[in-house]
């Protein structure tokens, strides 16, 4: 029994009218992603990196070559406040690892490119996390992983268009 399961009991013996199948779910997905953050975030800090900036330099390497897009590209694949990102923005080129056009005085519109030194680093970085994650997932067989990753997916569309919905009907 895991620590999820033991809260379940617990909840299901004050509370027994509420339906704790979401904290079934959703609490050990947050549980594995609390216990396995630190020993991902320890790969970009050798590194050098912040998850931030890892986050960054990964989104320019998947767009594919030149390895650029616009900040509001970035802003909108990171989730992130317009101020976040341009203090991360700013520090990756003051290090090298980005160039940011100067033709214009919007910087929402100029290009973000990853330099020739940030691909190395991101590439590396990338490459030793995926080798942590496949640690951290060594112990589930191929068809149980698979058959995870699926359901993942799932939910993950269903919440997405949850929260779509909701974003619809709130003023």
């Amino acid at each position: 029994m895991d620590h999820v399961s033991s809260r379940i009991e617990q909840w299901q013996r004050e509370l027994p009218d509420v339906d704790t199948a979401g904290m079934a779910v959703l609490g050990r997905m947050r549980w594995i992603t609390l216990q396995a953050r630190p020993e991902i975030e320890a790969v970009f800090a050798r590194h050098g990196l912040d998850t931030g900036e890892f986050d960054v330099l990964s989104t320019l390497l998947r767009a594919g070559p030149p390895y650029r897009l616009r900040p509001t590209e970035l802003f909108r694949s990171l989730m992130i406040s317009s101020g976040g990102l341009t203090a991360r923005l700013d520090r990756l080129a003051n290090r090298g690892l980005i160039t940011r056009a100067e033709a214009s005085s919007d910087k929402r519109s100029l290009p973000v490119e990853l330099t020739a030194q940030g691909r190395i680093l991101v590439e590396a970085a990338f490459r030793e996390d995926m080798l942590v994650e496949r640690k951290l997932i060594a112990g589930l067989s191929d068809n149980d992983r698979d058959q995870l990753a699926r359901l993942l997916e799932h939910l993950a569309l269903l919440v997405g268009q949850t929260r779509d919905e909701q974003s619809r009907i709130e003023p």
